[in-house]
């Protein structure tokens, strides 16, 4: 459970205390060593008296160590002194969206391109709200082939989901041609919460899960119909 430290000084006793043995923490999304670094200050500071009588210590996710700018060698020497101070802790680290970085793509079509108060929406045939949950939640706008940020002046377009929702949406992308329908859009970078968050709300078609070989053969891992929907409501 989250707790803060007030909540934790008003609700444990020591018989609850006897019965702990370790504490999991979570620092922001796509953080850096040292988001984690400021976190562990609080940590020992809020916490560490508990941190000599448990077994381990749960640093959660959200270390994107494959990323670029990632300063590697300082989270090494973050884990290492901590180590240091609490020798007799098990420390866990979850960085499992560190292992699906960048990887996985969720390809779209337009089929229907709208226009509102001068802004040209593209509406496709998948959902930032059932898809890509996190673009909307987190928010972040992922990348997609062939588009750039805009400049100014430039044309702006904006991607719509196929759900009901007036806030399945996200943007805005520029493109070197005028969007047409039937174009693919290709999302980067959507295997790991695209394939954990997404939900059907209102019967929304789910995308098929496919694997694309070197040799440029494509294998079918999955595919979503109807049943998934009626099954998941029952």
């Amino acid at each position: 459970m989250g707790v803060t430290r007030a909540v934790w000084d008003r609700e444990m006793d020591e018989e609850t205390l006897s019965l702990l043995e370790g504490l999991h923490f979570h620092t922001l999304c796509e953080s850096t060593s040292y988001d984690l670094e400021k976190t562990l200050a609080q940590v020992e500071d809020r916490f560490g008296h508990l941190l000599p009588h448990i077994k381990w210590l749960n640093m959660g996710g959200g270390h994107l160590m494959t990323r670029k700018d990632y300063d590697t060698a300082h989270l090494i020497n973050l884990l290492r002194g901590f180590k240091q101070r609490h020798p007799s802790l098990e420390i866990i680290l979850e960085p499992g969206s560190a292992f699906a970085w960048q990887t996985g793509t969720l390809v779209s079509t337009i089929v229907d391109i709208v226009e509102n108060h001068g802004i040209k929406t593209a509406i496709l045939d998948v959902s930032f709200a059932c898809h890509m949950p996190d673009c909307l939640e987190m928010p972040y706008k992922p990348a997609i082939v062939g588009a750039h940020e805009p400049a100014e002046g430039e044309k702006r377009w904006r991607m719509g989901g196929t759900s009901c929702l007036a806030g399945d949406y996200c943007g805005d992308w520029a493109f070197d041609h005028e969007l047409k329908v039937g174009e693919r859009i290709v999302f980067e970078d959507m295997i790991h919460y695209t394939m954990v968050k997404t939900t059907l709300f209102n019967g929304v078609a789910h995308p098929s899960i496919v694997i694309a070989r070197r040799d440029g053969r494509t294998d079918v891992i999955r595919e979503f119909g109807y049943e998934d929907f009626r099954n998941r409501m029952s």
